[in-house]
C-alpha cells in the first residue's frame, strides 16, 4: 500500500510486494548466508501482530543496529518451518540425486491391469429338473437368461438389475422409473412363468389364466377341474370390463355381510370389536387383491381398512406404503401402527426411521420422487394407501395425488380413504380407467355418531341458557328453533336495531363482548357436561385472544392439573434451559393447566403435540382451534362451537362451504362415549340468515375437482426417460376424464364404415372442380355467417336493420327475394325480424323453390327474384341468418296497418279479400326494385359503410368479395348432375368431418394444457435445459432434483450466487423459497445479503419476463412477488447460533411458522447440496452442509414426540 511505501521511503515504482517476498526469503531461509546489513541497505524488521498471522514491515532510522524479527508476542515468534513450496521445490527440483535420470529401473508391467472392467452379466443359469411327484432331484439343465442387460438406467421392466443399495430406497434422479400402470407406449415386461415352476400367468387379457407346459406328471397331480373352475371365477369380473366398460364399482352396504367369517376363516388381523358392514366388506375385496375407494364419514373408521391391509402386507411378506397430506398425521399415524404392527418406518423431508419396514408412512411428495426415481421398494409394493383423499382438491399440492396415482405400476393395488364426497363413483371410474382394473366404491349412509346443530344466543349468567336446536339428530331442519333464536337477539337489542330485522348493522363485536359469551358457555357447557369442546375460530389472533381472555376459567382437578404438569415437564425435558422458558411455552403451559389450550400453525410444532396428546387423554377441556385442526389430525370432542361461520380463504371473507363446515362439525361426538355431538353456531353480533345456514348445514359437500398442472420438475423428469411421454401423464389426468374415449373409438369405427359404404363420388370431366368448389361454398358460407354474426352485434347494423331497410331473404321457401323490415323483436338474444316479402303467387306458404340448404345457390347466383306470373307476398318472422344481405335501399312503410291487415287476411273468412293500400304500395315497390336491379342490387358494406373497422371484419369482408368472383369461374355449376352430386359430397364430407373432430379430440392436439406444455417447453429450451430436440441437459438433471423454484433455484446455482456467500448467508438467502407469509417488520441485513437479494430478484425477474415472452400468462411482477425476504434476518441470526427466545423478538411472525419455515428450509438445502454435486461443485456441497447443520439444532429441530 502506499502508506508502507511511504513508511519505507521507497520511490513509488518499488513494488513493495516483491520487497516483502524478498525480506521473507531472506529471513526463513537458514541455508543463505545472509551479509550484514550495509549502508545502502533498507533497515526493515518485521513485527508480528499477535497470533492473527499478519506481518507489519518497519523500519528502523538508526544504520548499524541488529533487526531481529519482532513480534507482539510476549515470548516473541514461534520457529518458523520452511515453506512447502520451496521445500518441494528443493528436494524434487534442484537436487540431482532425486533424478536418477541413467539409472534404469527394472519395474516389473502388468498390462492386464489396464484391461479390468466389469464383468458382464450371465447368459445362462442353471435349472434343476425334479421328480414331479417324489420331488427328487433329477438333472440339471442349462438354460438361456434373457433381458441380462437391463438396468435401472436403462430399462422400465421390474426385471432389471437392482441398483446399488445407497439408491434402494430414495432412487436416484438418473434411474428410468418403473413403468407405470397401463401406459401403452411400452410393453411390461412381466414374468409369465416364477423361475422353478412350470405354471405361471398370461398377463394378455388381465384374466388370471393358468398356462401349464403339458406336461402329463403335473396333470397327474393337479386336478384340472378345480384350476379350471378357478380361471373362470377369476376371469369373469375382469371381462366384464370389455362389455360395459364401467371400472368403479358401487358395494351394497345396506344388506349385513353374514357369511364374512365362513370367506376369511383366518384374517390377517383381529380387532377387539365387531366390525361394520362397510368395513367387511372393504376387507373382503382386499382379500381379493381389488383396489377400493372408502369415503366414509369422520370417526366411521376408516384405519380399520388401512390396518388391515398393512396385516395383509406383513402376511405376504411384501410392502404398504402408507401416504398423508400432513407432517402431523404421518407422524401421529407412525405411532398408532408402530404400538400395532411394530413392523414401521417414517419417511418425511427430515426424518427417516427403519426404513427398511414392511409398512413406510410418508407424505405423497416423497413417494412421487420415490417413483420418479426409480425406488426399489417399489417392487415389493403390494398396497397404497392414500388417506385424507379429499385433499387432492388443493390448489398447490393436489396435483401430487395425481402424478403418483397415474405413476404407480400395475402390480400395486391403492386404497383410497376420504371423507364422504358426492363424486367418489367418478372419480374411482378415472382411476379404474386410467389402472385398468376394477375400484370397489364403499361410502357410508350415516355418521356413527349423529350430530345435533345449535345456535347459541346467550351472553350473561341470565341468558346462558339460550340454546336452540336447529337440526336434529336425524337431520331436519327445525325453523322454530331458528325463529326462537332471533326472538330471543331480538329482546336484548335497542329499539335502532329492532327497526332493521335480524341482521344486525355490525357483525363484529368487541372483546369484551366475545369474552362474555365465551364464559357463559363455557360455564353452561361445563355444568352439562359437555367438555371437551372445540372451539374452531377462523384466525389466529383471535384464537389466542380468546384463550387469554378466560384468565378467570379454571377445568382442571388437583389430579389432572398434577397429570398435565408431570406430562408437560416430560415432554420439555429434551429443550435447552433456554427454550423451555420461551414466553409461548410459559403461557401454554399456565393455560393448560387450567385445561384450555391454543392449536394453530403458529403455535410450535413440539407445543401442538403436547397439547395434541393431553386432548386425545381428555385432559384439555377447551381448545381453541384453527380450521388445520380438522383437516387430518384424528381427535373426536364433545361439542363443537363455531366462533364465526366466515372465513377468509385467502382472497376474501365468504361462508363456510357445506364441505368445511362438515368437515369441522364431524369432530364432535366420540365413538363408543357419546349418543349424540353437539354443534354450537354463536350467534354474537345476530343471528345468520336462515338460508346460510340450510346451504352450510345440508349441503352437498364439496366434489373431487382436478388441480392437475404442469410443473417444469414434473416435465423434466418425463423427458429424462424416452419411454414416457408428458402428453401421456396429460391424457390421464382428471382433468381431462371426461374423455370417454370408448364410445368415440367406437363411434369413430361406426364413420369409417360409413364412409366405406357411401356411393363413390363422380369427379370425371365437367365435375372435376366440385370438390374444390364445396370447399369454397363452405367457407363462403362461414365467412358470411361471422360477417352477419359481426353485423348484427354492432350497433351501427342494428340501426341498418331498422323498419323500412329493403334486405335480400334467402331461406328456404325463399332465394334472393326482397323484403321489407316492418318490426324487430326487442330479445337480443333470439333477435327476429317481422319482415314483408314478395313470391310467387300460391307460394305464400309452401315450400317453393327456395333454398335448398344443400346446394347454397344464392351464394353464386345473386340475380334477384322477379315472379313469372302475378306477384304476391307473404309475412314472415326472419332469423338472422335468413338476410343474406342489407340493401342500400329503404321503403316508407306502414309497419303496424301491414301487419293487422295480412293477420287479418289470414283467416278463413277474409281470405279472399283484396290486400289493403299499405300492403299493395310496399309489394309494388319491392317488385319495382328487382326488376330495376335484375343481377343484383347494391348493399351496405359493414366496413365502408356501417363503419366496422375491426380486423376480423375488414379481413372477412375482403374475403367474401374474393370468394364470391372464383366461384362463377367453377365448371362442375354447369353441369346437369350437379344438384345430386353436390348433395353426395356434402354427404360424405359431413361423415368425415365428423370423423376428422373426434379423430382430433382422441389426439394430443385436443389437450387443454398442450399450448402451456409448448409454452414451458420453450422457456426451459431457451434456459438450455433441454435442447432442441428436447433431451435433458445437466441445467436439466439439477432441476430434476429440486421439488419447488426449481429454474430459480437452478439458475442461482449456475450463476454463482451463492458461491461468495457464507454458509449463514446462504441459508438466509434461499429462506426467501419456503416463506410466503407478508410481515410488517423490515429485516436488518448485511451488505453481502442484501447483494444477494438483489442479485435473486434479477434472476427472479428474468425468468418472469422469459415466462412471458414464452406465453405463460403469469406477469414477472406476480413471479418474483412470490419470494419473501421477509425471514432472511431471523435464519441468518439462527444459523449464527442465536438462541431462539431472541429470535422470536426479531420478527412479527408467529414461532410454529418460523420454526415451519426453517424446517422447509433445510429441505431446500438438502436438495441444493445434491444439485452441487451433480455439477461437481463440492466446495458450495460441502457449504450446504455447514448451513444445514447450523440450522439444525435446539428447538427447532427437537424430534417428534410422536416418534419417541
Amino acid at each position: 500500500s502506499d502508506q508502507t511505501r511511504t513508511k519505507l521511503g521507497a520511490p513509488a515504482c518499488v513494488d513493495v510486494d516483491c520487497l516483502f517476498n524478498l525480506f521473507i526469503v531472506c529471513l526463513c531461509c537458514s541455508c543463505a548466508d545472509v551479509p550484514p546489513a550495509g549502508p545502502t541497505d533498507l533497515p526493515l524488521s518485521l513485527l508480528e501482530m499477535g497470533c492473527s498471522g499478519r506481518f507489519e514491515l518497519i523500519t528502523y532510522p538508526l544504520p548499524g543496529q541488529p533487526f531481529p524479527p519482532q513480534s507482539t508476542l510476549p515470548n516473541g515468534l514461534p520457529p518458523t518451518s520452511l515453506n512447502l513450496e520451496t521445500e518441494v521445490e528443493k528436494q524434487f527440483l534442484r537436487d540431482p540425486a532425486w533424478l536418477p535420470i541413467h539409472d534404469t529401473d527394472f519395474r516389473e508391467f502388468n498390462v492386464d491391469s489396464l484391461l479390468n472392467c466389469a464383468p458382464s452379466p450371465l447368459h445362462s443359469g442353471l435349472s434343476v429338473v425334479r421328480d414331479p411327484t417324489t420331488g427328487m432331484l433329477l438333472d440339471f439343465t442349462e438354460v438361456l437368461l434373457e433381458n441380462t442387460g437391463l438396468s435401472a438406467k436403462n430399462s422400465l421392466s421390474l426385471q432389471r438389475q437392482p441398483g446399488p443399495p445407497s439408491e434402494s430406497l430414495r432412487g436416484s434422479n438418473t434411474n428410468y422409473p418403473f413403468l407405470p400402470g397401463e401406459i401403452q407406449s411400452f410393453k411390461a415386461f412381466f414374468l409369465v412363468v416364477p423361475p422353478g415352476l412350470k405354471a405361471g400367468m398370461d398377463f394378455t387379457d388381465k384374466g388370471i389364466i393358468l398356462s401349464y407346459a403339458k406336461n402329463p406328471a403335473v396333470d397327474a397331480v393337479l386336478p384340472s377341474t378345480s384350476s379350471e373352475k378357478g380361471t373362470d371365477e377369476k376371469s369373469k369380473p375382469k371381462e366384464s370390463p370389455q362389455e360395459n366398460k364401467k371400472w368403479a364399482i358401487p358395494v351394497n352396504i345396506t344388506s349385513p355381510c353374514d357369511d364374512f367369517y365362513k370367506r376369511i376363516p383366518k384374517p390377517a388381523f383381529k380387532w377387539p370389536f365387531e366390525l361394520d358392514v362397510f368395513q367387511k366388506q372393504a376387507v373382503l375385496r382386499l382379500e381379493a387383491h381389488d383396489s377400493v375407494f372408502v369415503a366414509a364419514h369422520t370417526s366411521a373408521g376408516k384405519t380399520v381398512v388401512a390396518e388391515y391391509a398393512i396385516a395383509l402386507s406383513q402376511k405376504h411378506m411384501t410392502r404398504t406404503i402408507y401416504t398423508s397430506p400432513i407432517k402431523a398425521l404421518s407422524n401421529q399415524k407412525f405411532r398408532d401402527f408402530k404400538n400395532t404392527f411394530g413392523d414401521v418406518g417414517l419417511l418425511t423431508g427430515d426424518v427417516q426411521l427403519s426404513p427398511e419396514s414392511s409398512c413406510l408412512i410418508m407424505t405423497t411428495e416423497i413417494l412421487r420422487s420415490m417413483l420418479y426415481n426409480g425406488s426399489e421398494v417399489i417392487r415389493d409394493l403390494e398396497w397404497v394407501i392414500f388417506d385424507e383423499v379429499h385433499y387432492i382438491n388443493d390448489a398447490e399440492r393436489g396435483v401430487v395425488w395425481e402424478e403418483v396415482l397415474i405413476m404407480l405400476p400395475d402390480h400395486v393395488s391403492i386404497i383410497l380413504l376420504s371423507a364422504t364426497v358426492p363424486n367418489a363413483l367418478e372419480f374411482s371410474e378415472w382411476i379404474g380407467r386410467i389402472k385398468k382394473r376394477h375400484i370397489y366404491v364403499i361410502s357410508t349412509m350415516k355418521r356413527p355418531v349423529p350430530l345435533e346443530h345449535h345456535l347459541y344466543t346467550g351472553n350473561s349468567t341470565k341468558t346462558q341458557k339460550e340454546m336452540f336446536l336447529l337440526v336434529d339428530a336425524t337431520g331436519n331442519f327445525l325453523t322454530k328453533g331458528y325463529y326462537a333464536a332471533v326472538d330471543a337477539k331480538k329482546e336484548r337489542t335497542s329499539k335502532h336495531a329492532q327497526s332493521f330485522g335480524t341482521k344486525n348493522t355490525s357483525q363484529n363485536t368487541s372483546a369484551s363482548q366475545d369474552r362474555a359469551v365465551w364464559l357463559t358457555l363455557l360455564h353452561f357447557l361445563s355444568h352439562r357436561h359437555q367438555t371437551p369442546v372445540v372451539a374452531f375460530t377462523f384466525s389466529r389472533t383471535r384464537c389466542d385472544e380468546n384463550a387469554r381472555s378466560l384468565e378467570s376459567m379454571d377445568l382442571t382437578t388437583s389430579i389432572e392439573k398434577a397429570e398435565i404438569h408431570s406430562f408437560f415437564q416430560k415432554s420439555l425435558s429434551r429443550l435447552r434451559g433456554g427454550d423451555r422458558r420461551l414466553p409461548q411455552i410459559l403461557l401454554m403451559r399456565d393455560l393448560l393447566k387450567r385445561g384450555i389450550a391454543v392449536h394453530h400453525s403458529g403455535i410450535l410444532p413440539i407445543l401442538k403435540e403436547v397439547i395434541e396428546m393431553l386432548f386425545s387423554r381428555g385432559l384439555v377441556k377447551v381448545l381453541f382451534a384453527t380450521e388445520t385442526f380438522a383437516m387430518g389430525v384424528n381427535m373426536p370432542a364433545r361439542t363443537v362451537v363455531f366462533d364465526s361461520i366466515r372465513k377468509h380463504d385467502g382472497t376474501g371473507f365468504r361462508n363456510l362451504l357445506p364441505g368445511e363446515y362438515i368437515q369441522m362439525a364431524g369432530r364432535a361426538g366420540r365413538r363408543g362415549l357419546d349418543a349424540t355431538g353437539t354443534v354450537i353456531i354463536l350467534c354474537k353480533a345476530g343471528v345468520h340468515e336462515m338460508a346460510e345456514l340450510h346451504a352450510m348445514m345440508l349441503g352437498k359437500p364439496t366434489i373431487l375437482q382436478s388441480q392437475f398442472r404442469l410443473t417444469y420438475t414434473m416435465i423434466l423428469n418425463l423427458l429424462r426417460v424416452e419411454a414416457l411421454r408428458v402428453t401421456d401423464m396429460m391424457r390421464r389426468s382428471f382433468s381431462e376424464s371426461h374423455r370417454d374415449t370408448q364410445a368415440q373409438e367406437k363411434r369413430i369405427n361406426q364413420l369409417k364404415q360409413m364412409l366405406s359404404s357411401l356411393p363413390p363420388l363422380d369427379t370425371e370431366g365437367q365435375l372435376s372442380d366440385l370438390m374444390a368448389y364445396y370447399h369454397t361454398v363452405t367457407e363462403l358460407r362461414t365467412t358470411t355467417e361471422a360477417l352477419q354474426r359481426a353485423i348484427l352485434e354492432s350497433v351501427s347494423g342494428l340501426k341498418a336493420l331498422s323498419v323500412g331497410r329493403v334486405v335480400v331473404v334467402n331461406n328456404k321457401q325463399h332465394l334472393n327475394a326482397l323484403g321489407v323490415i316492418l318490426q324487430v323483436s326487442s330479445d337480443s338474444v333470439n333477435r327476429t325480424f317481422t319482415t314483408l316479402i314478395i313470391c310467387e303467387k300460391g307460394n305464400e306458404e309452401g315450400e317453393g323453390k327456395g333454398n335448398d340448404s344443400t346446394v347454397f345457390p344464392h351464394l353464386y347466383n345473386t340475380t334477384l327474384f322477379i315472379p313469372e306470373g302475378p306477384c304476391s307476398h307473404t309475412v314472415q318472422k326472419l332469423k338472422p341468418q335468413d338476410i343474406s344481405a342489407i340493401t342500400v335501399k329503404t321503403l316508407k312503410v306502414i309497419p303496424d296497418r301491414i301487419i293487422d291487415n295480412y293477420n287479418k287476411r289470414q283467416q278463413p273468412r277474409f281470405r279472399h279479400d283484396p290486400p289493403g293500400q299499405a300492403i299493395s304500395m310496399a309489394t309494388q315497390e319491392l317488385l319495382r326494385l328487382a326488376e330495376a336491379n335484375p343481377d343484383g342490387i347494391a348493399t351496405l358494406d359493414p366496413v365502408n359503410d356501417l363503419q366496422l373497422n375491426s380486423i376480423d371484419v375488414v379481413e372477412d369482408s375482403m374475403r367474401l368479395h374474393v370468394l364470391r368472383n372464383s366461384l362463377r369461374d367453377f365448371n362442375c355449376i354447369h353441369s346437369p348432375t350437379f344438384a345430386e352430386q353436390f348433395a353426395r359430397v356434402k354427404e360424405r364430407m359431413t361423415v368425415q368431418e365428423e370423423l376428422d373432430r373426434l379423430l382430433f379430440l382422441m389426439s394430443d392436439q385436443s389437450l387443454s394444457l398442450l399450448p402451456e406444455y409448448h409454452q414451458r417447453i420453450k422457456v426451459l429450451q431457451s434456459l438450455q435445459y433441454i435442447d432442441s430436440s428436447g433431451a435433458v441437459q445437466l441445467k436439466g438433471r439439477v432441476a430434476c432434483q429440486i421439488s419447488s423454484h426449481e429454474l430459480l433455484l437452478t439458475e442461482l446455482l449456475f450463476e454463482n450466487v451463492l458461491s461468495p456467500l457464507a454458509p449463514e448467508e446462504s441459508a438466509a438467502l434461499l429462506s426467501c423459497l419456503v416463506f410466503t407469509q407478508n410481515t410488517q417488520v423490515e429485516p436488518h441485513i448485511t451488505n453481502t445479503l442484501q447483494e444477494g437479494i438483489e442479485q435473486v430478484l434479477s434472476v427472479a425477474h428474468r425468468i418472469g419476463d422469459l415466462q412471458r415472452d414464452c406465453g405463460i400468462p403469469q406477469t414477472a411482477e406476480e413471479f418474483v412477488g412470490q419470494f419473501k425476504f421477509g425471514l432472511t434476518e431471523v435464519v441468518y441470526c439462527w444459523a449464527r447460533g442465536m438462541p431462539f427466545a431472541e429470535i422470536a423478538l426479531l420478527t412479527d411472525v408467529q414461532e410454529g411458522t418460523v420454526v415451519r419455515c426453517i424446517q422447509r428450509l433445510d429441505e431446500v438445502l438438502k436438495e441444493v447440496r445434491q444439485a452441487a454435486r451433480i455439477v461437481g461443485d463440492s466446495v458450495l456441497g460441502s457449504k450446504m452442509e455447514r448451513a444445514s447443520l447450523a440450522i439444525r439444532r435446539d428447538i427447532v429441530f427437537t424430534a417428534s414426540l410422536y416418534t419417541h
